[in-house]
């Protein structure tokens, strides 16, 4: 063996790695009982009746910065909410750096990008790892996200999905990085922050609840990720 081919094959064992420890945090599907999935089932709770007269059926996840956990929040609240018979779809907007296939173990050859360049049909890209759980992966990342986010084809792809789906889940990059959370917190109907317990700073949280107050994004509340937990409380 080569040191190229070793080099290679070292490369893919890192990746598959990875790939594992990502679908490892689906932790309401591989361990459904434990305290992490509860903590998803209060959220879910609490999503539900937030707003009893208008609940929200589009919801934006995002976060102030990378790496704070936000597609994990979002795929196992996708799971929690089809347990409890909801109809839901999860969609991938973050173009950049799509990892949502990654947590259900699914390929990323097509998705939301190409339903809104028009090579595809909404049908044709999505699946259902779960019952009741429809996933549109982000597809080939685009030369212009903020373009197709802004576009006509997107704001009629989230009024067909309110009328068919109980619940949307659109996973979105960090508030801080890019303008496309922005974009689609304005046609939201309602946005979950994610903030890591160890590393968001009251600074960064403070600069990205106010870009999503300038579009006047309804705010439904932040998530908490990461929290240290003492083995002493109840």
């Amino acid at each position: 063996m080569t040191q190229s081919d070793r080099r290679a094959e070292l490369h893919q064992a890192r990746k598959e790695m990875l790939e594992e420890d990502r679908y490892g945090r689906l932790v309401t599907v591989l361990d459904p009982t434990s305290a992490a999935s509860e903590a998803y089932r209060t959220l879910r709770t609490n999503l539900l009746y937030a707003c009893v007269d208008k609940p929200p059926k589009v919801i934006l996840l995002t976060s102030p910065g990378p790496l704070e956990g936000k597609s994990t929040v979002c795929a196992n609240m996708g799971v929690v909410l089809t347990q409890a018979d909801k109809n839901v779809l999860i969609i991938d907007c973050d173009f950049r750096r799509p990892t949502i296939h990654k947590f259900f173990g699914l390929p990323n050859l097509r998705g939301i990008v190409d339903v809104l360049v028009g090579e595809h049909d909404l049908q044709e890209v999505w699946m259902e790892p779960v019952e009741g759980l429809k996933i549109v992966p982000g597809g080939p990342v685009p030369p212009n996200p903020t373009e197709l986010l802004s576009s006509q084809r997107f704001s009629e792809l989230l009024t067909y999905f309110r009328e068919d789906f109980d619940y949307v889940l659109v996973d979105a990059p960090p508030t801080g990085l890019v303008s496309d959370p922005t974009i689609i917190a304005a046609q939201a109907d309602g946005v979950l922050l994610v903030l890591h317990a160890q590393k968001t700073s009251k600074g960064s949280l403070r600069r990205a609840v106010r870009r999503l107050k300038a579009v006047r994004a309804n705010v439904l509340g932040t998530v908490m990720n990461n929290v240290k937990i003492s083995g002493d409380d109840y």
